[in-house]
C-alpha cells in the first residue's frame, strides 16, 4: 500500500474517531444519569445536563460550518475535538448538577464542529466515485452509537465510575487529534471573508430560547407559564432578526443562495422531517416494549438492535447506490420504506410478539438508514469548496432541530393520549396515579409486580394505544418527507473533475 494511501487511511481514523465519541456521548450520558443524580443530587435539575449539549451543539453547526469555508476544515476540526475534550475531562470532575451542565455545554460546543465538518472533510478528499461508500460508512457510525451507547455506558457505570464515561473520550480523542493533525493537509486555498457577527449571534439567540422553551415547556413550567410564552416569542423575535440581517449580511452564515438550488433545498426539508420521525421510532419503542411487554429499560440498545442494525446496513446501501443512480430515486425508495415501518408499528398491540415487532423494526430502520448517508451528499452536490462547510452544517441543523421539535410535540401526543386511555379504562382509580406519569419509569419490572394484574392489563393496554396513536400521528412527518425527496429533482453524484470538484486523494 502507498503512503498516499496510508495517509488517507490515518485521516479516515481520525475522522471515524472524531465523530463517533461526539456521536455516542449522548447515549452514554442518558444510560448512567441516574446513577449520576444518585451521586451529585439535583433531581429537579437534571434536564440541564441534556438541554445544556444540545443547545450548545446545534447552535455551534451553521457557525462552524461557515467558519470552515472560510479559515480551512482542519483548524476548526482540531478546534472540536480540544473543546470536546476539555469539555469531558471538566465533566469527569463536576461535583454538582449545576456544574455538569456547565461542562457538558462546553463538550456541546465541541460537538457542534466535529459532526459537520467531518462529513465535509470526505466530499474534500475523496473522489465522486468513493463519496457514496464513504459516506455510508461514517453515516453507520451513528447508528453504532446507538447501539452500543447504552451499553458502554451501562457497563462503565457498574463496574468503573460513571465519571469514566467522560474520561473515556480522552484516549480516543487524542488518537484522534494526533491523526488529523499530523496526516490531513488541506490543498485549497481559503478566502478570507467578514464574519457575520450580528447572524451569529440572532441564531444562537434563537436557538437557545427555542431549545429551553422546548426543554422546559410542560415539564418544568406550564406551556401557557409566562417564562414558556416569553422564550417562545424570544425566538420568534430573534428569528426574525436573523432571517433580516442574513438577506444583507455580505457573507451570511447560512446564505439564502444555497436554498435556491433545488437539490439543497429539498434535502434541507427532508432531513427536517427524517428528524422528527425517526427520534419517535428511537424513543417510543423502547418504552413500548418496556412498558407493555413486559422488558427492561437497562438494555435499552439491545432493544433497538434490529432497528439500528438495518439502518446501519441501509446507510452503507445508500453510499454505494448514490454513485449509480440519482438521488430522489433513492430517497424516495427510503422515504416509501420508512412510511410502510412506520404504519406497520402503528398496529402492534400487547399480543404482537417480538419477532413480528423486530420485523416492524428492521422495515422501519431500513427506510431511515439511508437518509444517514444520502442526504449528506445530496445537500453538499454541486456546491462550490467555499461552500460546502455551510451547507454540511445547515443540513445537520437542521436534521437536530427536527428531532428536538418531533420529541416534544409527539411527547406531547403520547402523554395526553395515554392519560386520557386511563381515565377511560381505570376511571376514578386513575386519579391517583402521578399527573403526567411517565410510563417508562411506571412500568419498570419491580413496579409491575406491585400492581394487580388486572390493573396492570388496563395499563399496558392505555400505553399501548398510546403509542399506536403516536406512531400514526407520526406518519405526518414522514409524508412530507417523501413530498420533499421527491422535489430533489434528477441531481446524482457529479463524476466530472471541475473547479468545484473534490480534490484527488493525493492532495488529501
Amino acid at each position: 500500500m502507498s503512503v498516499k494511501k496510508n495517509r488517507l487511511g490515518f485521516i479516515v481514523a481520525g475522522l471515524l474517531l472524531g465523530i463517533l465519541i461526539a456521536a455516542i456521548d449522548n447515549t452514554i450520558v442518558a444510560t448512567a444519569m441516574g446513577t449520576i443524580i444518585g451521586d451529585l443530587g439535583g433531581l429537579d435539575q437534571f434536564v440541564w445536563v441534556t438541554s445544556a449539549y444540545m443547545v450548545a451543539e446545534m447552535a455551534g453547526m451553521p457557525i462552524f460550518g461557515k467558519l470552515s469555508d472560510m479559515y480551512g476544515r482542519k483548524r476548526f476540526f482540531v478546534f472540536g475535538i480540544v473543546v470536546f475534550l476539555i469539555g469531558s475531562m471538566l465533566c469527569g470532575t463536576a461535583h454538582s448538577i449545576a456544574e455538569l451542565s456547565i461542562y457538558r455545554a462546553i463538550q456541546g460546543i465541541g460537538g457542534g464542529a466535529l459532526i459537520p465538518i467531518t462529513f465535509t472533510i470526505i466530499f474534500d478528499i475523496f473522489p465522486p466515485e468513493l463519496r457514496g461508500k464513504m459516506s455510508g460508512m461514517f453515516g453507520a457510525v451513528f447508528g453504532v452509537a446507538n447501539l452500543f451507547g447504552p451499553l458502554m455506558g451501562a457497563y462503565i457505570t457498574d463496574f468503573w465510575h460513571w465519571r469514566w464515561i467522560f474520561y473515556i473520550n480522552v484516549p480516543l480523542g487524542l488518537i484522534a487529534f494526533l491523526l488529523v493533525v499530523f496526516f490531513y493537509r488541506e490543498s485549497h486555498e481559503h478566502s478570507k471573508q467578514k464574519i457575520d457577527i450580528w447572524g451569529a449571534a440572532t441564531l444562537v439567540g434563537a436557538v437557545v430560547s427555542l431549545m429551553f422553551a422546548l426543554e422546559l415547556g410542560g415539564n418544568k413550567y406550564a406551556w401557557d407559564s409566562f417564562i414558556i410564552m416569553g422564550l417562545f416569542a424570544a425566538f420568534g423575535l430573534l428569528f426574525i432578526v436573523f432571517l433580516l440581517v442574513e438577506r444583507r449580511a455580505a457573507e451570511p452564515i447560512i446564505s439564502y443562495g444555497m436554498f435556491r438550488k433545488r437539490l439543497f433545498a429539498a434535502s434541507s426539508a427532508a432531513a427536517l422531517f427524517y428528524g422528527a420521525a425517526f427520534i419517535t421510532a428511537a424513543v417510543y419503542i423502547p418504552i413500548f416494549v418496556q412498558g407493555v411487554m413486559g422488558g427492561s429499560a437497562t438494555n435499552s440498545g439491545l432493544i433497538l438492535l434490529p432497528l439500528t442494525l438495518s439502518s446501519v446496513v441501509a446507510s452503507q446501501v445508500g453510499g454505494m447506490l448514490s454513485s449509480k443512480m440519482s438521488f430522489r430515486r433513492i430517497m424516495i425508495f427510503s422515504a416509501v420504506v420508512f412510511l410502510l415501518g412506520m404504519f406497520l408499528l402503528a398496529t402492534i398491540t400487547p399480543d404482537t410478539s417480538r419477532i413480528v415487532l423486530s420485523m416492524y423494526m428492521m422495515i422501519t430502520g431500513f427506510g431511515i438508514g439511508f437518509s444517514f448517508s444520502v442526504l449528506s451528499m445530496s445537500a453538499i452536490q454541486g456546491m462550490e469548496m467555499r461552500q460546502r462547510g455551510s451547507a454540511n452544517s445547515t443540513i445537520s441543523f437542521l436534521r437536530s432541530l427536527g428531532m428536538t421539535i418531533g420529541i416534544t410535540i409527539f411527547g406531547i401526543i403520547q402523554r395526553n393520549d395515554f392519560n386520557g386511555q386511563l381515565t377511560e379504562k381505570l376511571g376514578a382509580a386513575s386519579r391517583n396515579m402521578p399527573a403526567g406519569a411517565d410510563p417508562q419509569h411506571m412500568l419498570t419490572p419491580e413496579a409491575r409486580e406491585l400492581i394487580p394484574p388486572q390493573v396492570m392489563e388496563n395499563i399496558s393496554s392505555a400505553l399501548s394505544l398510546s403509542v399506536d396513536h403516536t406512531f400514526l400521528w407520526a406518519l405526518i412527518p414522514v409524508f412530507f418527507a417523501l413530498v420533499s425527496v421527491s422535489m430533489m429533482g434528477a441531481g446524482r453524484m457529479q463524476f466530472a473533475q471541475g473547479p468545484s470538484a473534490a480534490p484527488k486523494q493525493k492532495r488529501a
